[in-house]
């Protein structure tokens, strides 16, 4: 539908998003150790980390050779694995374009706290849906979800640049392609979508997003907030300031030959 790419929103409370950063280079990192490993050796890892709900809720046991972590911890660490470099790409894009000033809004630990529950809820949401389910979920889509809907909630107004239709370039208020964005995850879900997609665990990460949000942001943290230029401009309410005198310029004294000569002696 759309590919964002740059948003016009500064930062406000932190100097620097290390924690967003911090994020895409974990899941760089996962992904290239992965990929590096050969195929059997990134498929016991989807197996062995990616959220699979059968083996979760004991209808279904995982082969001992591919146990690697408590079936629980598997709420999170399948948000770490992706399938290709389009799937990370993706994902790491909207956490980069939107992921900064959520973090902003929220603060470091908080964020980090946010991103992490979100992603929890979007395994969780996938795992009441799809009880049985023998395949394993994977990619920090419910995570970006989350983030995604916090930003809407959060700067509805700011302008972004978007790639729509990966062709066309647009600079539009955010709450324009993001909404759309939301329903189209809704309409996916309602209508049962793709397979290779987990709408639901979208759905999670999103509910998970607009919640904690209101619970998490920063004290004096306002929503929907308008565009960021706006934040800045001047109140027109203030009383002008009267501007200084300018100092007077020294005059000059007149010789006898009728030529200015600095005052002072000679």
């Amino acid at each position: 539908m759309f590919i964002p790419l740059y948003d016009t929103n500064r930062l406000r409370h932190i100097r620097l998003q290390y924690v967003t950063i911090g994020l895409i280079v974990v899941n760089a990192l996962v992904y290239c150790a992965t990929a590096l490993g050969g195929e059997n050796f990134t498929n016991a890892a989807v197996l062995g980390l990616g959220f699979i709900p059968s083996v979760v809720h004991n209808t279904a046991e995982l082969d001992p050779r591919f146990i690697i972590i408590p079936e629980s911890l598997s709420y999170l660490t399948y948000s770490f694995l992706h399938a290709d470099i389009f799937h990370l790409g993706g994902n790491m894009l909207f956490l980069w374009v939107f992921g900064d000033n959520v973090e902003d809004a929220l603060g470091h630990i908080r964020y980090l706290i946010f991103y992490l529950l979100c992603a929890i809820a979007g395994a969780a949401f996938q795992g009441l849906v799809a009880w049985d389910s023998q395949v394993p979920l994977i990619g920090a889509s419910g995570a970006i979800a989350g983030v995604v809907v916090a930003y809407l909630i959060l700067y509805p107004r700011v302008k972004v640049w978007v790639l729509a239709f990966a062709r066309i370039p647009l600079r539009i208020p955010a709450f324009i392609p993001l909404i759309l964005w939301v329903l189209f995850q809704v309409f996916m879900f309602a209508a049962g979508g793709e397979d290779q997609i987990s709408w639901a665990c979208h759905i999670g990460g999103i509910i998970a997003g607009a919640v904690l949000v209101l619970v998490l942001r920063s004290r004096g943290v306002p929503l929907f907030a308008g565009a960021d230029e706006d934040a800045v401009a001047p109140k027109l309410d203030q009383p002008p300031v009267a501007a200084e005198p300018a100092a007077p310029e020294p005059q000059a004294t007149t010789t006898r030959w009728g030529r200015g000569t600095p005052p002072g002696p000679n």
